[in-house]
């Protein structure tokens, strides 16, 4: 089965991180992977969006008009993206800045506030790592340890980064599991 997963929001809060780091953990799971990221011309503050396609078989054509699955940051990206998710799909909401639902019933809400959580934790930078944890942990795309694994991957030379990272994840899983 092919999952897609579509990230989404304002440039700058590591949408396009959060979509590599799923890519590299599902690659390192031996899945067949594709990574397209997406953004406009302002970029920081600027829409933007990463597509995530994950599959044991061949992906033929990462074209896609209804993802499976989204994760939605901002308010206008869970507008402009929530009616194209598949039924059964799951919807992760950062309740954060998005006061609305998706409006469907179809599909799995998963409200976390992923900018709380972070701030609480001391790095509101950290709020993307939150939410692709909690997504994690309730879809079951990849092993939570091998997301771990490519976090690390991703922040062991980032100036003292990782712990706090390795904090937000654990933070997103207990805000993701049912």
């Amino acid at each position: 089965m092919q999952h897609e997963v579509m990230f989404a929001g304002f440039g700058g809060q590591g949408i396009l991180s959060s979509g590599k780091i799923l890519a590299h953990a599902a690659m390192e799971e031996g899945h067949q992977v594709v990574w397209i990221p997406s953004y406009g011309p302002e970029m920081r503050g600027g829409t933007a969006y990463c597509m995530v396609f994950i599959s044991r078989k061949v992906i033929n054509s990462p074209v896609v008009r209804n993802p499976l699955h989204l994760v939605a940051m901002n308010r206008p990206s869970l507008k402009k993206f929530a009616p194209l998710i598949k039924p059964k799909g799951i919807i992760l909401i950062n309740s954060s800045l998005i006061k609305i639902g998706s409006g469907r019933d179809d599909i799995e809400e998963l409200r976390v506030p992923v900018n709380e959580i972070a701030k609480d934790l001391g790095d509101p930078k950290s709020a993307n790592i939150v939410a692709l944890a909690a997504f994690v942990a309730r879809s079951n795309i990849v092993a939570f340890d091998n997301l771990l694994k490519s976090i690390e991957h991703e922040f062991i030379n980032k100036n003292g980064a990782l712990p706090l990272c390795m904090k937000a994840a654990e933070a997103g899983r207990k805000a993701g599991l049912p």
